[in-house]
């Protein structure tokens, strides 16, 4: 193990990537810190399962809408400048949020509005991070490490986020979650100005018009089967799984009969399992053979939320918990890490944008139709049904990787990927 550590985070040698890894890292466990609140806050003052999943929609409903256009955007504008924006804006949604619980002025229809504002202000601030993921190392080789410590830090962060956020809440209140959050964007704010670069990447030139270059980054994902079917079983995954965490609050205060604390173990455990996910993507010296992960990852994280739906034994819950995390990450990250390799860099951002658009712009009809759904039918039925539709898209593509290998091959004998004889 000690001797697969460098090869694991090797990317690190790289002072850019170091700034990214720990001001990000440090944003996005302040996000869970927020998330979490937010739900905690949402079912606490109504006490309404369709209400939490209303929150968790607009939180990415932004996604939903701009997502593959934000793409565009990211590969026409000065990345770091734009970034710069973005994250100042997130950093005064958190103040007013934190302003308002703890003036006690907080309603539902506050966590609504606030919640449509990030999201809107996401859609752009995450295609303009990966599109600058490859400018962060200077040996293109270690691109496919990039992408996988980038699901380390997230998923360590949704580790440690949600079980702090417990922690937090249980004796202090919602706002501190929010101030957290508020400060942790100071430390994405000078990990960028920091980062030095031999040449700046800037924008790529524009020729055309807007609709041209979204058509133009479209005809790629649609027109490569390939990507159509990676973008595809990622899409119903987030739709399925991801609205699980959404819900959570629901289990832990009726079904487990606890608290926050209880909410934050569950979410912990599965950021554990995604953790766990990265490590192993991290670790691989190639991208070949992740066909066959996102299978296992799509079906494993299916039958895990199907069998935790009725459980009422917290230690299996959490084991369970564990899969379903590790599961949504293997395939989502896998995903993400294929299509970083094989896209052209002038249409890095766009294919960034619908990527992010089938992981995070699915979430918030899942969350909506989860909510709906479990208002109707309850939560445990919803997982049950949420967890099958998983399985299924994940039996459908390992039927289809033959096929998709043969078209992916010209792609990678291009790239170096592999050999001619392979």
């Amino acid at each position: 193990m000690i001797a697969a550590l460098p090869r694991t985070f090797r990317a690190l040698r790289y002072r850019n990537f170091r700034l990214f890894f720990i001001g990000q890292g440090l944003s996005v466990m302040g996000t869970w810190l927020q998330q979490v609140a937010m739900g905690w806050l949402t079912y606490r003052l109504s006490g309404s399962v369709w209400l939490l999943g209303v929150v968790a929609f607009c939180g990415n409903v932004g996604i939903l809408a701009f997502g593959s256009f934000a793409g565009v955007v990211a590969d026409h504008v000065h990345r770091r400048r734009a970034l710069f924006v973005t994250q100042s804006l997130m950093l005064l949604q958190a103040v007013v949020l934190a302003g308002l619980t703890w003036s006690g002025h907080i309603a539902v229809w506050h966590l609504v509005i606030l919640a449509l504002c990030l999201g809107l202000v996401h859609a752009f601030d995450a295609p303009l991070r990966q599109s600058l993921w490859v400018y962060l190392v200077e040996d293109r080789v270690d691109l496919p490490n990039v992408v996988a410590l980038n699901s380390f830090l997230v998923n360590a962060a949704r580790m440690i986020g949600p079980a702090l956020a417990g922690l937090l809440l249980a004796v202090v209140s919602e706002a501190v979650c929010f101030v957290l959050n508020a400060l942790s964007f100071v430390a994405v704010i000078v990990a960028i100005g920091r980062m030095r670069w031999a040449r700046e990447p800037g924008p790529a030139a524009w020729e055309g018009g807007f609709w041209s270059k979204w058509v133009e980054g479209y005809r790629f994902v649609a027109g490569f089967a390939p990507a159509r079917a990676l973008l595809l079983v990622v899409a119903v995954v987030s739709w399925t799984i991801t609205p699980y965490s959404s819900l959570m609050p629901v289990y832990a205060k009726d079904i487990y009969g606890g608290g926050p604390e209880i909410l934050g173990f569950l979410l912990a455990a599965a950021g554990t399992g995604a953790l766990a996910s990265t490590v192993y993507l991290a670790g691989r010296a190639t991208i070949r053979g992740l066909g066959r992960v996102i299978a296992v990852g799509a079906m494993a994280s299916g039958l895990a939320l199907a069998a935790f739906a009725y459980l009422s034994f917290l230690p299996l819950a959490l084991a369970l918990m564990f899969v379903v995390g590790g599961g949504v990450v293997l395939a989502a990250a896998s995903v993400n890490t294929i299509l970083q390799t094989i896209v052209p860099d002038r249409l890095r951002g766009r294919v960034a944008g619908f990527f992010i658009l089938a992981f995070l712009g699915m979430a918030p009809l899942g969350n909506l139709a989860a909510g709906a759904l479990g208002n109707t039918v309850g939560v445990p039925a919803t997982f049950v049904v949420n967890g099958g539709i998983a399985t299924v898209a994940a039996l459908w593509f390992w039927r289809a990787l033959p096929t998709l290998r043969e078209l992916m091959r010209p792609t990678y004998l291009r790239l170096g990927i592999i050999a001619e004889d392979a």
